[in-house]
């Protein structure tokens, strides 16, 4: 292949953001095909004449309804590609969407007028867009299969970091990525990493991408590689192919930012994925303005239930009904954060500040009802009221946690930057915390938070957290 050509694989290799984006088309297209049916049925139900004048008469639908289905279908994970590999997943997830749909419809039912067309309009949307979006998800196995071949990796460094982001392709992504192989040093020659045999040292770097076909170059270090190793990547960018950090490849992957991965290149933990001041100077106002109004409507719901609650924690456990307890907040600020008791009385008057453990004996038969429901944060509420949190961001630690975890984990206090939260995409997608290693997977959950901070992601982590409420699945 000459220098000046470009190279061309075989089949289209997408990006996973291209396959997700191609699977949000799809569903788009099934979406908008179930509301043209619905309002076909509807109009022969209510002897109506099915003209385009009466379509686009009706045409906010074409707007609210995908604006419903999306976040739901987020929340629920949609459209991660794991879940979009197999059918029995796909099935469960779209059947959990629906369920929701109807709890939607039985809304609409109830408060609509009799015979408006909203009514059954959404029952029938419910039922043809499940019908819909289960054949273009079943075909779509065909269609992404067509479309694209798994992305050939070629991995620079044969470290830690290597074994860290081949582990994670091969348990999350091993059908959008195949690693062909480890690009190290003469001494690494004939290793293994992770399974996965180191194929070169760099100075053969272009050769190896031209043989393979490679569609994407990793490297796990931008300081300290040698100049063939340099040069080769400068070779294979000019030729089309994409090179890019192990560390925002394993944060596409994850979820996660890898801190204890990132070396030097520090701007992948402090810097925003979007650093456009003006949606910036956007999204902090009107989420400080739905952290006040929706804090007003759950103290609201908290009132009618506090009567309750309140004599269920007494009557199984003596003590007080609340307990306040130190955090820290933005910028390091102290605060005291409220919540319902779930412990026995004086928990830590023998043990000092710990992490409570799964299946802890100091947690009480109503406390535990209410961690797994996590009604024992709502009063928390007042503390987003109050501006000390909102509603969705890192959970505040202790003061004493934070001084240890610094000295342990890098980055740890980088968390401290935006308020804390009420709950978080730590809390969503990771399970509870109990040792410093937890603490070390969910601070890389909240770098990513942080670095996506957007209304949709703080939407997506709501609607997430509604469901494990719903589920029982708090702590």
């Amino acid at each position: 292949m000459g220098a000046g050509t470009a190279l061309r694989p075989r089949r289209p290799q997408l990006r996973l953001s291209e396959r997700k984006l191609l699977l949000a088309f799809g569903d788009m297209i099934a979406v908008s095909a179930a509301i043209l049916l619905s309002l076909y049925i509807w109009s022969l139900v209510a002897g109506e004449p099915y003209t385009a004048q009466f379509v686009a008469s009706q045409a906010v639908w074409f707007i609210v309804l995908p604006l419903i289905w999306f976040p739901l279908a987020s929340a629920a994970d949609f459209f991660d590609l794991r879940v979009a590999a197999s059918r029995s997943r796909t099935l469960g997830r779209l059947l959990a969407i629906e369920v929701q749909l109807v709890v939607i419809y039985l809304l609409v039912f109830f408060l609509s007028p009799r015979d408006a067309l909203p009514r059954l309009f959404i029952f029938y949307y419910a039922v043809s867009s499940f019908l819909f979006i289960a054949i273009w998800r079943f075909a779509g196995f065909a269609v992404l299969g067509w479309a694209s071949a798994p992305r050939r990796l070629l991995v620079v460094g044969a470290g830690w970091s290597a074994e860290a982001l081949i582990s994670a392709i091969n348990s999350l992504a091993a059908h959008e990525y195949e690693v062909r192989g480890v690009i190290g040093t003469a001494d690494d020659l004939g290793r293994r990493v992770s399974g996965v045999p180191v194929v070169s040292a760099g100075e053969d770097l272009m050769r190896v991408v031209e043989r393979d076909e490679i569609s994407e170059v990793v490297t796990t270090a931008t300081t300290g590689v040698d100049g063939a190793t340099f040069q080769g990547l400068m070779d294979v960018y000019e030729h089309g192919v994409r090179v890019v950090p192990m560390a925002i490849l394993y944060e596409q992957i994850t979820g996660r930012v890898p801190v204890e991965h990132v070396n030097n290149d520090w701007a992948v933990v402090f810097l925003p994925v979007s650093r456009n001041e003006g949606v910036l100077n956007v999204y902090l106002p009107v989420k400080r303005l739905l952290d006040i109004l929706l804090s007003l409507a759950g103290l609201a719901a908290f009132a009618l239930l506090i009567p309750a609650l309140a004599i269920a924690i007494r009557v199984n456990s003596p003590g007080g009904i609340f307990y306040r307890q130190e955090r820290l907040g933005k910028s390091g600020q102290p605060f005291f954060i409220l919540k319902l008791r779930t412990m026995v009385d004086n928990a830590e008057q023998q043990t000092g500040a710990v992490f409570a453990q799964k299946g802890d004996p100091r947690v009480t038969r109503t406390g535990r009802f209410l961690r797994k429901t996590r009604l024992d944060e709502l009063p928390q509420l007042v503390n987003v009221l109050r501006g000390e949190m909102s509603l969705v961001g890192p959970r505040p630690e202790r003061p004493e946690h934070v001084a240890r975890l610094q000295q342990k984990i890098p980055f740890y206090r980088t968390r401290l930057a935006v308020r804390p939260g009420l709950t978080g995409w730590a809390q969503v997608r990771y399970s509870y915390g109990s040792d410093d290693n937890d603490a070390l997977v969910k601070l890389q959950y909240d770098l990513y938070y942080i670095r996506h901070s957007s209304l949709l992601l703080d939407l997506n982590i709501l609607l997430r957290t509604v469901g494990k409420v719903l589920s029982l699945s708090g702590v």
